[in-house]
């Protein structure tokens, strides 16, 4: 696999507290070097998303909160004062470069709840289309001990897989996994790559390394398996230093897990196999032709709608004579579909009474049988 940044086309960066805030202040100097880092491989073609930790150490600063484990409503106030200064610190140092930022805040149901997971999609993948770098962070203002991840490393390969990443890398205060903690054990050996998480590896994790991180090994384990089934690259490599994508390219350690698939093909796997249909959508033979051809499926070409299915459902997809096809995640529930089935997308505003996505399923959410188009 290559080992190159440069490599990939959608890259998903996660960064810790503990490089990005000091004893309550933002690092500018690490920040600025990184944004330099993004912005090189944003103008050698690649869209980068960054998970950023920090608004609750930078928060604590701001409101002068003490050391040490913070009552939750303080972790939340701390939360709501920092992520104001750090998403503005990103906008300055990206718009130091001409380039703009974009602040999504997710919470646990954003990523496993299948319609909020298609809208926080959307949002994604438009702020990349527009150019912007999505900064994103859970949103620790108010999420609760029952509703969280708890840590950024897995958030980050939950929002790798929503926006379809090739590549992930988690920025930490260790330069890769060891056999064993290496602070602990010093005869700890260093490994370069993990072909696949096994519970051998899974064992050599070890615990948080510092206050400000809630994560550790563990959760880093825990996102690499997550992100290399959905067809995602994942390394761990040191952030201490300036420029750590930089650095990385250049040769930096970092232990990399290869992705066991694409993000494509893993997006359509768990389409095709892994949701249970709620409906079902009967098609022209135009719309047959224009999906065959890798287009979406407009209202234009549906010409019948059963079934009981809410926005993000699986719909089974059925050609004129009733033959299976595919399937597809639709983008409307069943009643404002049966509403537009039929009609030209100019008209669903009119329709449904707000301007909604001109795909009733957009190719990225499709799988097509393609025998049985024969």
């Amino acid at each position: 696999m290559s080992r190159s940044l440069r490599d990939f086309s959608r890259i998903v960066v996660k960064i810790g507290s503990a490089l990005l805030v000091e004893q309550g202040e933002l690092k500018r100097s690490w920040l600025n070097a990184l944004i330099a880092d993004v912005v090189k491989l944003s103008d050698a073609g690649a869209e980068v998303l960054l998970v950023s930790s920090g608004s609750i150490a930078l928060g604590r600063g701001i409101l002068g909160l003490p050391g040490g484990p913070l009552k939750l409503e303080e972790s939340q106030a701390a939360a709501a004062a920092g992520q104001i200064a750090l998403a503005q610190a990103y906008a300055d140092a990206l718009g130091a470069h001409g380039k703009k930022a974009g602040q999504i805040l997710l919470t646990l149901g954003d990523t496993e709840e299948r319609r909020r997971y298609l809208n926080a999609r959307a949002t994604i993948g438009t702020l990349l289309k527009l150019g912007a770098v999505p900064i994103i962070n859970e949103n620790d203002s108010v999420a609760t001990s029952e509703i969280r991840y708890g840590d950024n490393d897995r958030l980050a390969a939950r929002v790798a897989t929503m926006a379809s990443a090739d590549c992930l890398v988690l920025l930490s205060d260790i330069d890769g996994l060891y056999t064993a903690p290496p602070q602990q054990n010093p005869d700890a050996v260093f490994l370069p790559e993990v072909p696949r998480i096994t519970h051998e590896i899974e064992s050599m994790a070890g615990s948080a390394g510092s206050e400000l991180s809630r994560g550790g090994m563990k959760t880093k384990i825990d996102a690499g398996k997550i992100a290399t089934a959905a067809g995602t690259s994942m390394v761990i490599t040191s952030g201490k230093e300036l420029n750590p994508l930089q650095r990385l390219d250049q040769g930096a350690r970092g232990t990399w897990f290869p992705a066991l698939s694409s993000p494509a093909s893993a997006r359509k796997a768990w389409i095709g196999g892994h949701l249970e249909p709620r409906g079902e959508i009967r098609l022209d033979a135009g719309a047959v032709k224009a999906m065959t051809s890798g287009k979406s499926l407009l209202p234009a070409g549906v010409t019948s709608i059963s079934g009981s299915f809410s926005r993000g459902d699986a719909v089974t997809l059925l050609n004129p004579e009733g033959r299976i096809i595919g399937r597809g995640l639709i983008a409307y529930d069943a009643d404002e579909a049966q509403l537009i089935a039929g009609r030209n997308s100019r008209e669903i505003e009119a329709i449904v009474g707000y301007p909604g996505r001109a795909e009733m399923i957009h190719r990225d959410d499709l799988v097509l049988e393609l025998p049985a188009l024969e």
